[in-house]
């Protein structure tokens, strides 16, 4: 019924064999452990193999790196337990009392807030101009128009103290029939408008300043 070969009793490995075989097997084994295994993972070659086979320096290593580990675990962990007891430092808030901010201090100018119109005429290829007194860091608004012409114009100024002909232009513009914005003087001087008709018929210009200024005029 079965085809499967069954071994004799006389193929069986007699008790003698298996104890052999299993002697054989622990011996083998203990001379791993002590060859390879011992020196390899702890760094401890009883018998000298591991050296010669560089297993021992891979073990020491293994062994160094482990002990490291621990220390740090350690350190960090005695961190932490310090942390956690040390308490945290109160801050008392303190009520200082307000200092007052003394107020701005303006000049009578800019308290007065002047304002002024002027109006000129310039004939065909004429040039003309007008001037104020300004003072450094003082403000003007400004606007000027013509009655229909357009203008060549240059808003600059001339301070009191400096080299000969010396100006600062605020704004240059060609062939605009009119303008407005703020002038801040950049230094104690003359400030204004500088006007030139290149068209052949008269134009009339009106200009309304408001601010920190004197003597607005007509220059010669």
């Amino acid at each position: 019924m079965y085809n499967t070969d069954l071994p004799t009793r006389a193929e069986l490995p007699s008790s003698a064999k298996l104890l052999r075989s299993t002697a054989i097997a622990l011996i083998t084994a203990a001379a791993l452990l002590v060859t390879v295994v011992l020196p390899s993972e702890y760094g401890i070659d009883p018998t000298g193999i591991g050296k010669v086979l560089g297993l021992k320096a891979m073990g020491e290593i293994k062994t160094q790196l482990a002990t490291e580990a621990a220390a740090d675990a350690q350190a960090d962990a005695l961190a932490a337990a310090r942390q956690a007891l040390t308490p945290a430092p109160v801050t008392a808030a303190i009520n200082a009392p307000a200092v007052a901010q003394p107020a701005p201090v303006q000049d009578d100018a800019a308290k007065a807030g002047i304002t002024q119109e002027i109006t000129i005429v310039l004939p065909p290829g004429a040039g003309k101009e007008v001037k104020m007194d300004m003072l450094k860091g003082q403000e003007v608004s400004y606007a000027w128009q013509t009655d229909g012409g357009v203008v060549n114009h240059d808003t600059h100024g001339e301070p009191v103290s400096g080299p000969a002909n010396a100006f600062h232009s605020y704004l240059k513009e060609a062939n605009v029939a009119g303008n407005r914005g703020q002038l801040t003087a950049e230094f104690d001087g003359s400030h204004g408008w500088y006007w030139r008709n290149r068209g052949e018929s008269s134009i009339r210009i009106s200009l309304t300043v408001s601010g920190q200024f004197k003597n607005l005029k007509q220059k010669s």
